[in-house]
């Protein structure tokens, strides 16, 4: 019974350090950046293109978390709670910029230090899936990424999409199904 009850509370590996955080540490949340930093990095980076721009609104994500850490509850893990700070913070971003010329992502701007993902999206298709991805509707887009990209779990997807762990399953799956159409990978089933 112990060990079930220890086990639930160690779930977000953050949360101590968050803890801390409120407690006057400030230390703690220099801990909280430098784990979530880069993840944070590359998920803004798909929203807003480029590197500098990413860079800013990475910034502006930990600045947000800094202030608002203090009244975080916990309901949701601290890295769920960071990536819906950036990935409001970059749709801000995008809104105030919409009027700037579009830029083209790099070919590596998706890919992360998973050797499988840099194998999987390198060359000519790899150029081919990122311009599928891009195709596909919002919602699917996005819960296809943070699972595949940023290697998260259903129940994390689902809190940063806003939507149940069932809605951001079956959105992976009509993604996947619609990448499978542009592609003409049918027989891939």
């Amino acid at each position: 019974m112990l060990d079930s009850a220890t086990s639930a509370v160690t779930v977000d590996p953050d949360a101590e350090l968050a803890e801390r955080f409120r407690s006057g540490e400030r230390a703690a949340f220099d801990q909280i950046v430098r784990r979530h930093q880069q993840g944070v990095w590359h998920l803004v980076r798909r929203y807003v293109g480029r590197e500098a721009d990413a860079s800013d609104v990475t910034q502006q994500t930990f600045v947000r978390a800094f202030r608002g850490l203090a009244g975080f509850r916990g309901a949701a893990s601290v890295r769920s709670w960071l990536y819906r700070i950036a990935i409001n913070c970059a749709l801000s971003w995008l809104r105030d910029h919409r009027r700037e010329e579009p830029t083209e992502l790099a070919d590596d701007a998706l890919t992360v230090a998973s050797p499988v993902l840099a194998q999987l999206m390198g060359g000519q298709e790899g150029a081919r899936l990122r311009a599928a991805i891009v195709k596909l509707p919002p919602k699917q887009k996005l819960v296809l990424e943070l699972r595949v990209f940023d290697d998260l779990s259903f129940k994390e997807v689902a809190e940063l999409a806003d939507c149940s762990e069932n809605t951001a399953k079956v959105n992976f799956h009509y993604a996947v199904k619609r990448l499978r159409e542009i592609l003409g990978d049918r027989d891939a089933r």
